[in-house]
This record gives C-alpha cells, sequence and structure tokens, in this order.
C-alpha cells in the first residue's frame, strides 16, 4: 500500500497534469473525441504508469489516478470539462498495468448526476461520449459504492480534499438561455397588448407597461453577458469562494443548532422510575432561563419507629413486663422475685 508521504507526493504532480490536459481541451472547444487523442498523444499520456511501481503498490496508484480524474467529471466544472475527464478516465483505466485492473468508484450519492450528464449528451448529440460511459459501465470498468473513498479507521491524518479549479468552473447559463427563449414571448405578449389596447381604446393614453419592453431586456441580458465575459477572463473568482465558505458556516451553525435542541430535549425529560428505585429518583431541573443547574437530590424520608418502640409507648415499658408475665405458668409467691425475667 502507497504510505501517505508516498501518497502526496503523486497527488499534486497528478493534478498539475490532470488540469494541464483539460485546459488544452477546453481550448479546442470543442468535445470530439479525436480531438482529446491528439492531446493525449501529444503530452506522452500513454506512458503515465511506466516506473518502479510493482505489484500492490501499482494498483494503488492506479486506483489514486481514477480517483483525481473522477473529481473533475462532476459539477461544478462546465460540460465540456466533464466530458474530458469521462475520456480521460476511458485512456487511464485501459492503460492502467495493474493486474487486476482497478475500478472507477462511483458514490450513490453521485450517480443522479452522471445520469444527468448521460442524457444531456444524448439529447445534444454527442455520441461520442455516450458510447464511452455505456462501454465503461457494461464492461464493468465502474464499482457502485456508498462513499467516494475507502473509509479507513485509526487514520490518524486527513485526506486532502480536492480545491475546484475556478476556470473549468461551469457559469450559470441561465440568461443565455432566456435570451433566445423567453424574450420572444415577451415580444408577442407585447405586441398582441398593443393589438387588442389599439382595438378598444382608440385615442387613449394609458400605458400598463413600458414601450419596447422586449427590446429593453435583450439590451440588458447582453450587456450583464459582455459582463461575465470579463470578469471569467479575469479570474474574478474571490466572491464565489467566500460565498462557498460562508455557505458552508451557515451548515455547520444549524447542524449545531439542531443537535442543542436534541440534547436539551432528551435531557429535560425525566422519566418516573419504578416503585422499587423511586428512593433513588433524582430532580432534574434543568436548563431555567437559560441556565443549567445543578440537579438536586432528595432527601432521606425519616423512618417511624419501630414496632417495639410503638408498643413500649403505649403499654408503658415497666408496666408490661408486671402486669402480663404469660411465661410464668404457676409461680410461687416467694419465688417470685427470683424467676422474674431479666431485661
Amino acid at each position: 500500500m502507497i504510505k501517505s508521504w508516498s501518497k502526496e507526493c503523486y497527488v499534486n504532480p497528478l493534478v498539475s497534469d490532470f488540469e494541464e490536459l483539460l485546459g488544452r481541451f477546453q481550448q479546442t472547444e470543442s468535445v470530439r473525441f479525436e480531438e482529446f487523442s491528439a492531446i493525449w498523444k501529444n503530452m506522452g499520456f500513454g506512458r503515465l504508469f511506466y516506473g518502479f511501481l510493482t505489484g500492490f503498490e501499482m494498483r494503488e496508484f492506479c486506483q489514486l489516478t481514477l480517483t483525481t480524474t473522477f473529481n473533475y467529471f462532476l459539477p461544478p466544472y462546465s460540460f465540456q470539462i466533464r466530458v474530458g475527464a469521462l475520456y480521460l478516465l476511458y485512456g487511464l483505466y485501459y492503460t492502467q498495468l495493474a493486474l487486476p485492473k482497478a475500478k472507477i468508484r462511483i458514490a450513490l450519492k453521485d450517480w443522479k448526476q452522471i445520469q444527468k450528464f448521460y442524457q444531456d449528451c444524448a439529447n445534444s448529440q454527442h455520441y461520442d461520449a455516450v458510447y464511452i460511459l455505456k462501454k465503461l459501465i457494461s464492461e464493468k470498468a465502474v464499482v457502485y459504492a456508498a462513499m467516494p473513498k475507502p473509509l479507513n479507521f485509526r487514520v490518524g491524518k486527513k485526506d486532502n480534499q480536492h480545491k475546484v479549479c475556478e476556470e473549468f468552473r461551469d457559469r450559470p447559463q441561465r440568461v443565455k438561455e432566456l435570451l433566445y427563449t423567453d424574450v420572444l414571448e415577451v415580444a408577442n405578449i407585447q405586441s398582441h397588448y398593443e393589438r387588442l389596447k389599439a382595438s378598444v381604446l382608440a385615442n387613449s393614453s394609458i400605458t400598463v407597461i413600458q414601450p419596447d419592453l422586449a427590446g429593453r431586456l435583450h439590451g440588458c441580458m447582453l450587456e450583464f453577458l459582455h459582463w461575465q465575459d470579463r470578469h471569467g477572463d479575469c479570474g474574478d473568482t474571490e466572491p464565489l469562494v467566500a460565498s462557498d465558505k460562508k455557505a458552508q458556516q451557515i451548515e455547520s451553525f444549524n447542524r449545531a443548532q439542531l443537535l442543542e435542541a436534541i440534547k436539551t430535549k432528551s435531557y429535560g425529560h425525566v422519566t418516573e422510575a419504578s416503585k422499587s428505585r423511586r428512593h433513588r429518583q433524582v430532580e432534574m431541573d434543568m436548563y431555567v432561563s437559560g441556565t443549567k443547574q445543578i440537579p438536586e437530590v432528595t432527601k432521606w424520608k425519616k423512618k417511624g419507629p419501630s414496632l417495639k418502640a410503638r408498643t413500649c409507648k403505649i403499654f408503658g415499658e415497666d408496666g408490661y413486663d408486671q402486669k402480663r408475665q404469660h411465661w410464668l405458668l404457676s409461680p410461687a409467691e416467694e419465688e417470685s422475685g427470683k424467676l422474674k425475667r431479666p431485661k
């Protein structure tokens, strides 16, 4: 198995090479496999697994390359980068030297994203990506698991989290979709409104909507897209990183609040003890006015007098012995003092 220091030495060069290859593929502005294959051959990725690693270490290294590449196959990366990551997984799987081959690990939480990606490729007629994805699945090159990485117990150091490359991040395309679809509908609605207004009120100056609304919306959308292109080229990614960190902090705070509420509810509810254990019951006064108080222990109940003490109190200790001496059957008057029961 690859040691922790060896794994760290391999991760950074792999990430650098993978991002270099995907960056060149992004510059082609294409999703064809022949474009990717030319870049693969030019960078010599077919010789990636040549080296001194053998046996189990080679298998672990191959698994590390597949796991690192799979991070680029998921959102928030753009569609072209995800297609390039799929081609890269295909090339790495069939050129690895491990026997048996290391497989691509797919977590259950990521399967919906992969299905959506497959449907988008099929709808867009990108049959290269469709064929490669179906080939990997049909030849059992993937393994379905609960977690993205195997869980290891008693591991002292956590694995480094994948850092999203901001140059490959997918920008929202909703405005671009509105530019070609909803603007036309707005223009049709406005023209219909103008015709109805002219037919009902010929000489009316009442205007419910602004004139040329569709044209103004079209101009605002174009201005926003130009601004997005300028800031995307300059690499203005600090607001995105700050918003991600803020969202994580809010999620952690909400989780902590939920756990605190559950604990408060569970501690505040005291179950009634059984009759044989009620003398050990503790009075719980928890979280009164927002402060935690120390529970007070109930005082022991004072026991009543014993049967002998109650009998002596009623009849009297001396009178009881003198008047009632049932243990003497027929005592002689002169021996009554000698046969008296000692106290």
